[in-house]
C-alpha cells in the first residue's frame, strides 16, 4: 500500500525537489509580509466590510465563471451566473452586497483550468508557482486567459489597479487564516494532496469515484 502510494506521488509530483525549494520560498514571504498584512487587516476591519470587500470581488470573479460555463456549455450555470452578476452589480451595490445567493442563486465555481479538464485535457504534473502557489500544468496555462477577464489588465489608472489588487491579495489571503488550523505533518504534503483532491472534484462537478 506505501508503495502505491509512493509510486501516484512520484506520478502527480515529479518535480517534488524544486518544487519544495519554491514552496518554502513562498512560506517565508507569506510568513513575513502576506500572513501578517491579512492578520492586521482582519483585526482593524469590521466584520461586515471584510465581508463585503469579498463579495465585490467575488461579484467580479464572477465574470470568469460566466465565460467559463459558456465554454464548457454549461447553459443553466451561465444563465444563473449572469442574474448573479446583473443582481449583485445593481442591487447589490457593485457587489457589496450578496442579494443573488439569497435569493436562492447559488455561487457556481468554474475557471479556465477546469474548463481545459471539462475538454478532457489531463492536469499534468503538479507545480508550485512563485508567490502563486500550488497549481498544475493545466492550472498554470488557465490562469493566462482568466487574467485578461479579470479588471486588472483593462485599468489605466496604475494607482487604483495597484490598490486594488493588493486589497484583493490581502482580503483573499485573510479568507485562508481560519483554514491554517486544519494542516497537519508535513505542510507541503498537505496542500498538495488537498489542492489535487480539490481540484480534481471540482472539474469532475463532484463526480469523483471512491478509490475505497
Amino acid at each position: 500500500m506505501l508503495g502505491a502510494t509512493s509510486s501516484l506521488a512520484a506520478e502527480e509530483d515529479p518535480w517534488e525537489g524544486v518544487n519544495r525549494v519554491v514552496f518554502r520560498f513562498n512560506d517565508t514571504v507569506d510568513t513575513y509580509t502576506l500572513k501578517p498584512l491579512a492578520q492586521g487587516y482582519q483585526k482593524v476591519t469590521p466584520d461586515f466590510l471584510e465581508t463585503g470587500i469579498g463579495n465585490v470581488f467575488s461579484n467580479l470573479g464572477d465574470v470568469v465563471v460566466l465565460t467559463n460555463d459558456l465554454l464548457q456549455g454549461k447553459v443553466r450555470d451561465a444563465g444563473i451566473d449572469t442574474s448573479r452578476i446583473l443582481f449583485n452589480t445593481t442591487f447589490g451595490v457593485l457587489g457589496f452586497f450578496d442579494v443573488a445567493t439569497r435569493m436562492g442563486l447559488q455561487k457556481n465555481d468554474e475557471d479556465f483550468g477546469q474548463t481545459l479538464g471539462a475538454w478532457g485535457l489531463g492536469s499534468g504534473p503538479y507545480v508550485v508557482l512563485p508567490l502563486l502557489g500550488p497549481s498544475t500544468v493545466r492550472d498554470a496555462a488557465g490562469r493566462v486567459p482568466d487574467a485578461f477577464l479579470q479588471p486588472y489588465p483593462h485599468m489605466d489608472h496604475i494607482p487604483t489597479r495597484n490598490i486594488t489588487r493588493a486589497v484583493d491579495v490581502v482580503d483573499t489571503r485573510a479568507d485562508l487564516l481560519s483554514a491554517e488550523r486544519m494542516i497537519t505533518g508535513d505542510r507541503y504534503i498537505f496542500i498538495r494532496n488537498a489542492y489535487l483532491q480539490n481540484r480534481e472534484f471540482r472539474v469532475q462537478d463532484g463526480q469523483v469515484e471512491d478509490d475505497f
